[in-house]
């Protein structure tokens, strides 16, 4: 398979830019490199309300937290079978914005045109209470999300 040249790590934007993105762009994808542990016990998001779902690939796997070394190839190939093309907005989300700017800036190194990283990710950074999901991200923007 003959790799693309390069594409661009779009930037950050905030869940609201997300969510605004998502909505209005139609091909536009959100994908969440969280950990299975993550999306069963922390909660998803809930793309339903605009006809969507979310994307889910690991970035590293729990517990060891090892990097997908396949990230790359798998998301393209996950991509091209649902017929998204490389110059298609992505958004990227972990639970804080760390593991999802690698994973953005991977799949842009893999040719795709505009990875952007949701930078407060889902649950943000720690409150003065030692608790997530109340400063910024998803969940404190107040955007859908479901929990099983």
């Amino acid at each position: 398979m003959s790799r693309s040249p390069a594409g661009s790590f779009a930037g950050d934007v905030s869940a609201d830019e997300a969510w605004e993105g998502l909505s209005s762009e139609p091909q536009s994808m959100l994908i969440d490199v969280r950990t299975r542990a993550e999306w069963a016990y922390v909660g998803i998001v809930d793309l339903s309300a605009i006809g969507k779902e979310t994307l889910l690939v690991e970035w590293q796997s729990y517990p060891a937290m090892t990097v997908n070394a396949d990230f790359a190839e798998v998301l393209a190939a996950e991509l091209e079978r649902r017929g998204i093309g490389r110059e298609t907005a992505l958004y990227f989300l972990c639970r804080s914005g760390a593991r999802s700017l690698a994973a953005a800036n991977a799949l842009a190194e893999a040719g795709f045109d505009r990875c952007f990283n949701i930078a407060g990710g889902f649950e943000g950074p720690l409150d003065e209470g030692r608790h997530r999901g109340s400063v910024d991200g998803w969940k404190a923007a107040g955007l859908p999300w479901v929990q099983s």
